[in-house]
């Protein structure tokens, strides 16, 4: 059984880490995903009734934190607890300014030392009670490296510095809180899409009633300026909608009777009503939601390296303040100068601001990607996108838009080209056939009548022959299918021309790609070559791998990964599954395919290519970012820990190092979101 909770109140990431890998090494969980960007924990486990058991095992490595089905959070309490910290903060600030003031007059001590002491405990208490606690769970983390410093500070004498760093760390943290908090908030609206109510129309009218409730086949009312709550077919009226929340594009939609509405438009002009078509969880709306919260969890090879890294980084850290404070106290005999170094390093050590930033910077990448019509499933594959040098794209609907239509008719005989349409349109009047549907759609754009046939013989792959009172007439099909002949009494009259039209938004597509510094462009389709040569042609693809089976696909995906590194196939992810599961990045085309959303490691929602660089740009973005973090933070850390083992950088310089830097870190992981939106 798979079970969704969140945990409120966690605010620290390195906490966060050893929680999860806490309930991995459970034997009775599996499946174990924590997202510390939306504090969501699932989890597979065959108990029902969890919470309690979660709950312990959380409290043993983080008290404070409340263990709540994700069905039922309450941020409000977490509001009021911060509004609390904030008055706390600014009177603990207030003394530490007047005692820092005072302390450059003689005489008086006693009144710095007592002002210092009260603005610690009151911005500093719950950092020491959290650090004693961790001290005594043998548990070293930031709350116990301030707490050291703190009484240290103090035993030194130095009770204004002890103040400066409980006020400092509480403003930071503080400041952290905030700036995370609110990235989380705007990572949630991107994915606010889908309405909770409906109306519901009936035989008293239309009344409001959860979206979720609402029946397949049921009839609701659109409002104009509200969002489709569920997916269904228009059944009367006629508006234009904004599919951009699902599509990133931002081109109004013209619907009316018998088109297709998706949860999540917004209905721009006038009432309609449609047929519920898709159960509420099965909507396009709810899966998108779904993928944007569950792609946090796909952690990508940075973000398990971050875990990893401060597993090995925090006891590497604390064994060099050791060596800091010993081996030039036992030369020199400084005990106090050398101890106030080592606490300096200590502190300016802790990762916090790699372990929070960088998942921040995945899911805010994750998603702006999503409000352009990009869902990516997780950390791994913005890594793979960010840094693939071919792409492979399947053919026939996917450069192509599915849909085969006439291109020219010629005559081989003394019958008119309009007389072969008429003939040909004539034969085709009953088949199924992609062929004959092109013949028609042509025959009949054209406002050509039909001949009065019988005898309608269709031979699968070849074609279909007719009669009327004096001859047989006939329309075959040449072996690549990308011609027909219109015979008379077995004699050609006639040929037309079928063709396959490349998408509309496929060349230009290529070419940005390509000016993206993706060179190697491929195409593998299961056609004949002939076929794919013409669209090849018109698209500026050289490289073709034509009549290839499902398993020769993944071959040829395998051997472009040999050849080129990281490789991204994009196809209909209906009959490309293999292959979509092979690639370093699997990228399917559409919502409407539950096979696509499966199969895939992105979806572009908009059934069209025109996402594709942009998905491209987007993830070398929040990958130079993840870099941009890991640099600045570790660069930082390393000089003020030279400096404090030099001796010169003072005990707050060690705070900014830590909560400054990673305040700095987590407002560049959420300039991503809005970064990435105003570049669309």
């Amino acid at each position: 059984m798979k079970h969704e909770l969140v945990l409120e109140g966690l605010n620290c990431a390195h906490c966060a880490a050893k929680i999860e890998q806490k309930l991995i090494d459970t034997p009775d969980y599996s499946d174990v995903r924590f997202s510390f960007a939306t504090k969501e924990l699932s989890f597979n486990c065959e108990k029902r009734n969890i919470i309690e058991e979660v709950q312990m095992l959380v409290d043993s490595i983080e008290d404070g934190v409340t263990v709540r089905s994700a069905d039922d959070c309450d941020e409000e309490n977490e509001e009021s607890i911060s509004k609390v910290k904030i008055v706390l903060l600014i009177l603990s600030a207030g003394l530490f300014a007047a005692a820092f003031v005072l302390h450059f007059f003689e005489g008086n001590d006693v009144i710095c030392a007592i002002l210092s002491v009260i603005s610690a405990i009151l911005s500093g208490y719950e950092v020491v009670y959290e650090g004693v606690k961790s001290a005594i769970k043998l548990r070293i983390d930031e709350t116990t490296l301030m707490t050291v410093a703190v009484i240290a500070a103090m035993v030194l004498g130095e009770f204004v510095e002890a103040a400066a760093v409980t006020v400092l760390f509480g403003i930071g943290e503080l400041l952290e809180d905030k700036a995370v908090e609110k990235s989380r908030r705007d990572i949630r609206k991107l994915a606010d899409i889908r309405p909770d109510t409906a109306y519901l129309v009936d035989n008293t009218g239309s009344r409001e009633v959860p979206a979720k409730d609402v029946a397949i086949g049921s009839i609701l009312e659109i409002p104009p300026h509200t969002r489709v709550p569920l997916d269904g077919v228009v059944t009367d009226g006629a508006t234009t909608v904004d599919a951009s929340s699902l599509t990133g594009e931002s081109a109004p939609v013209d619907v009316s009777v018998g088109s297709e509405l998706l949860s999540g438009m917004m209905n721009n002009d006038r009432t309609v009503r449609m047929k519920v078509t898709k159960a509420y969880a099965d909507s396009a709306a709810t899966r998108i939601v779904k993928l944007v919260e569950e792609s946090a969890k796909n952690k990508g090879d940075r973000e398990k390296l971050i875990s990893r890294f401060a597993r090995i980084y925090t006891p590497v850290v604390i064994l060099i303040g050791v060596l800091i404070a010993l081996i030039p106290s036992l030369i020199t005999g400084e005990w106090a100068t050398w101890i106030h170094r080592a606490l300096v390093c200590l502190v300016a050590s802790c990762p916090c601001s790699i372990v929070i930033s960088v998942p921040l910077a995945y899911f805010a990448g994750i998603g702006a990607a999503s409000k352009a019509g990009v869902l990516i499933k997780g950390g791994r594959y913005v890594e793979a996108l960010s840094t693939a040098t071919c792409f492979a794209f399947d053919k026939t609907g996917t450069l192509t838009d599915n849909h085969i239509s006439v291109k020219e008719i010629k005559s081989a005989s003394d019958y008119s080209v309009e007389e072969i349409l008429r003939i040909a349109y004539s034969v085709e009047a009953h088949s199924s056939h992609p062929i004959a549907a092109a013949i028609r759609e042509y025959a009949e754009a054209h406002h050509i009548s039909e001949l009065e046939l019988k005898n309608h013989t269709e031979i699968s792959g070849k074609g279909v022959s007719a009669e009327d009172d004096r001859h047989t007439y006939a329309v075959t099909k040449s072996s690549d299918h990308q011609a027909t002949a219109v015979t008379l009494d077995d004699k050609v009259i006639g040929m037309i021309t079928i063709s396959e039209q490349a998408r509309t938004e496929a060349k230009s597509v290529l070419k940005k790609l390509k000016a993206l510094g993706i060179d190697k462009l491929v195409m593998l389709s299961g056609d004949k070559r002939s076929a794919c040569e013409k669209v090849a042609a018109e698209l500026g693809v050289t490289d073709i791998r034509a009549e290839l089976l499902p398993e020769d696909k993944v071959a040829c995906i395998e051997e472009l990964i040999s050849d080129h590194g990281n490789c991204c196939f994009v196809g209909d992810g209906i009959n490309d599954a293999p292959v979509l599961s092979r690639s370093d990045c699997g990228i399917a085309m559409g919502l409407g395919s539950d096979a696509a959303i499966e199969s895939a490691d992105m979806v572009l929602s908009a059934e069209n290519l025109n996402a594709l660089p942009k998905a491209v740009r987007v993830c070398r973005r929040t990958m130079r970012t993840v870099r941009g973090n890991i640099i600045f933070s570790l660069a930082v850390k390393v000089l003020v820990i030279t400096l404090a083992a030099l001796g010169f950088a003072p005990l707050w310089l060690a705070v900014v190092a830590d909560t400054g830097v990673c305040l700095l870190c987590v407002l560049n992981s959420v300039r991503l979101i809005k970064s990435n939106a105003s570049r669309q």
